[in-house]
C-alpha cells in the first residue's frame, strides 16, 4: 500500500509539473556579433532556469520580426528605433530614449508583442573621437563639437556614403547643431574602414555604432548627442504576448537580464568576439557566470 501510495503521488506531482511546464520557448537572434552573443546568452540563462528552449540565431531583422509576428519565434532582443522606423513606420526624430520606447511599446501592444523593461544599451549611430583628442580639444558634445567646427579648426570627418547620403543623415545632423563642414572634411568609406581611420589619426571624427567593440577597443569617446539628433535603439526584450501567458515568470527573468546590459558591457563584449576571436558561447556563459546566472 506505502509502495502504490508513493507511487500515487509520484504521479500527481510528475501530472502537476507537466501541466506547468509551457510549451518549448523560441529564441531568436540576427545575423551580426551583438545578437549573436544576446541570443546565446538568452538561451543559456534561459535552460539554466529549466525553461526548454530552442535557439533560432543568426536571421535578417525583417525576417525575425515576421516570424515573431507570425508566432514562429517567441523572444528576441530587438532596438525601439528599428521598431518604431522600420516595422510602424514612424519617426524617432526629437525623441528621447524614453518616449521612443514608450511609442513602440504601445504600437506593437496592438500585434501582440510585448515590450519588457529596456536595457541601458543604446546602439544607435554617435560620433566618436580618439580619447587623447577629446581630452586636447575639451570637446565632449556635438554642441561643442559643431562650436569647433564654425570656429575654423579644421576638424575632419569619416563616414559610410549612406548616412552622409540620407535624407536623415549628413545634412540634417548639421542643420540640428548649425554647423557645415566643407565638402573635402568629410571621408566617405565602408563602416569598418572608418573606424580604422580614425584610430589610425587619418581623421579627427568618425560616425560609429554606440555599442560596437572598437569603440573600448581603440580607445575611443562617444560625443554626448545633447540634442537628441540621432534615433533611440534602446536593447530590449520583446515576447510574444501567448508566451508571457503561457511563462508568468519569463518577464521577470528577462528584466533581470536587461538591467544588466548598457554601452560599456555591450562593446566590451562585442570587442571580445571581434576583436580578442573568442568564441560568442563562451564570451555568452563567462558573462552570465560572472553575474551569478548560471
Amino acid at each position: 500500500m506505502k509502495t502504490l501510495m508513493t507511487l500515487l503521488t509520484g504521479a500527481a506531482l510528475a501530472g502537476t509539473l507537466a501541466t506547468a511546464q509551457a510549451d518549448e520557448i523560441v529564441v531568436g537572434g540576427k545575423n551580426f556579433t551583438e545578437q549573436q552573443i544576446l541570443s546565446s546568452m538568452t538561451t543559456q540563462y534561459l535552460e539554466g532556469l529549466g525553461y526548454d528552449v530552442e535557439k533560432r540565431a543568426g536571421m535578417g531583422s525583417a525576417v525575425l520580426r515576421q516570424a515573431q509576428e507570425n508566432g514562429q519565434i517567441d523572444l528576441y532582443w530587438e532596438y525601439t528605433g528599428t521598431a518604431l522606423i522600420n516595422y510602424n513606420d514612424e519617426s524617432a526624430q526629437g525623441l528621447t530614449i524614453d518616449e521612443t520606447y514608450q511609442k513602440v511599446k504601445k504600437l506593437d501592444a496592438e500585434k501582440g508583442l510585448v515590450w519588457l523593461e529596456p536595457s541601458d544599451a543604446n546602439n544607435t549611430y554617435a560620433l566618436a573621437m580618439r580619447e587623447e583628442s577629446v581630452e586636447k580639444t575639451g570637446i565632449t558634445s556635438l554642441s561643442d563639437l559643431a562650436e569647433a567646427v564654425n570656429d575654423d579648426q579644421g576638424v575632419t570627418f569619416a563616414m559610410n556614403a549612406e548616412f552622409y547620403a540620407r535624407e536623415d543623415g549628413w545634412r540634417p545632423l548639421q542643420k540640428t547643431y548649425d554647423f557645415r563642414a566643407g565638402r573635402s572634411d568629410v571621408k566617405r568609406m565602408d563602416s569598418g574602414l572608418v573606424y580604422q581611420a580614425l584610430r589610425d589619426e587619418q581623421v579627427d571624427v568618425g560616425l560609429v555604432f554606440a555599442t560596437d567593440g572598437r569603440i573600448p577597443a581603440f580607445n575611443f569617446q562617444v560625443l554626448k548627442d545633447n540634442k537628441n539628433f540621432f534615433p533611440a535603439y534602446a536593447l530590449t526584450p520583446v515576447v510574444r504576448k501567448e508566451t508571457l501567458k503561457a511563462n508568468p515568470k519569463l518577464a521577470e527573468h528577462m528584466n533581470t537580464l536587461s538591467s544588466l546590459l548598457d554601452n560599456d558591457t555591450m562593446s566590451t563584449l562585442n570587442a571580445k568576439v571581434d576583436v580578442d576571436k573568442t568564441p560568442i558561447e563562451r564570451v555568452a556563459e563567462n558573462f552570465l557566470k560572472k553575474n551569478d546566472l548560471l
